[in-house]
């Protein structure tokens, strides 16, 4: 009877951390919210060496140019020519859809936590525009935003 219950104890031990191991590995939060995100290995190898939180805004800035083209950055990159936090990442796109990735963001901390901001508030369920005025008011403290 001894070995029994310890095998269905050792049993509901691994079932209770595999359990744990999934709900840790997700991207979304309990409402299911999966944010869009370009794949790290087509980003170039100065983002794919960089740390985390840079990789992840640029795979999330080039998979959301609809959302991003929308939030200002108030790191002073609109002195040259970056109309919004999407330009600090992305230089332009070709007719076939091939990125030419900008390398300001690489060292911008400002343009980085904009859109790591964005990201969280996305994921809390907000929207474009409540992640835009949050921006908004959080950022402008560092000066003009770069949206003409």
């Amino acid at each position: 009877m001894f070995s029994k219950t310890r095998k269905f104890l050792f049993l509901l031990v691994i079932l209770a951390l595999t359990a744990a191991a999934v709900s840790a590995c997700s991207t979304s939060n309990s409402d299911g919210v999966h944010l869009a995100m370009s794949p790290l290995d087509q980003m170039p190898m100065d983002v794919q060496s960089a740390p985390v939180a840079v990789q992840e805004a640029y795979q999330f800035n080039t998979a959301n140019p609809d959302i991003m083209q929308d939030i200002p950055c108030y790191c002073g990159c609109g002195s040259v020519g970056h109309t919004s936090n999407y330009d600090c990442y992305v230089s332009g796109v070709d007719a076939n859809g091939s990125i030419t990735f900008d390398n300001h963001a690489l060292g911008c901390s400002i343009c980085v936590d904009i859109t790591q901001d964005v990201m969280r508030m996305l994921q809390d369920g907000k929207s474009p525009q409540d992640a835009r005025a949050y921006i908004d008011a959080t950022y402008s403290k560092y000066g003009p935003s770069n949206i003409p």
